[in-house]
């Protein structure tokens, strides 16, 4: 073999090997531990056990709402929200408020509560929906002071034509 040269596997190499295989290790488990304490906590309510204690109530609230009979629907379309709101003869419901608390499903990031406008024969709306998976939780208060609450989640479509980014925002 003419000039060939033998390099020797010494202490420094094994320290370079370690530094950078658990460099690389504690780095990967650094920018994962910093996106998971950016994004959503996964929590739907701040105090499971407290918000078990009022279970019983919560289903009894949702028999009789349901045993009055109303038919509600919520859409979406081109950016408006509207919500039509009927008693079980058909007659429109006037509230004296409708509020929607709009969330994404996956995170809190754009959590918003919008009130919608009476818009005539039972029909309430709002404008400046953003496109993309809305989780949708209706508040209705009604004259009497009771509450009528229905939860949704719906899709509003990217306006024809717009370009989209894969995302799925």
């Amino acid at each position: 073999m003419r000039g060939s040269i033998t390099r020797q596997f010494t202490g420094w190499h094994m320290v370079a090997v370690m530094v950078l295989f658990f460099g690389t290790v504690i780095g990967v488990n650094l920018t994962l531990a910093w996106f998971a304490n950016k994004s959503w906590t996964g929590l739907v309510v701040k105090n499971s056990y407290v918000a078990g204690q009022t279970y019983n109530e919560e289903l009894q609230k949702a028999r009789e709402q349901a045993a009055l009979g109303y038919t509600a629907r919520l859409t979406a379309n081109d950016s408006i929200l509207e919500f039509t709101f009927h008693d079980k003869e058909g007659s429109p419901i006037l509230a004296d408020r409708v509020e929607i608390k709009l969330g994404r499903p996956a995170d809190d990031v754009d959590d918003h509560l919008v009130v919608l406008e009476y818009a005539g024969a039972g029909r309430y709306a709002a404008s400046g929906l953003t496109p993309g998976l809305w989780r949708a939780d209706v508040t209705a208060k009604l004259a009497d002071g009771s509450e009528w609450r229905q939860y949704w989640r719906l899709s509003v479509p990217h306006p024809a034509g717009a370009a989209q980014n894969g995302a799925g925002g």
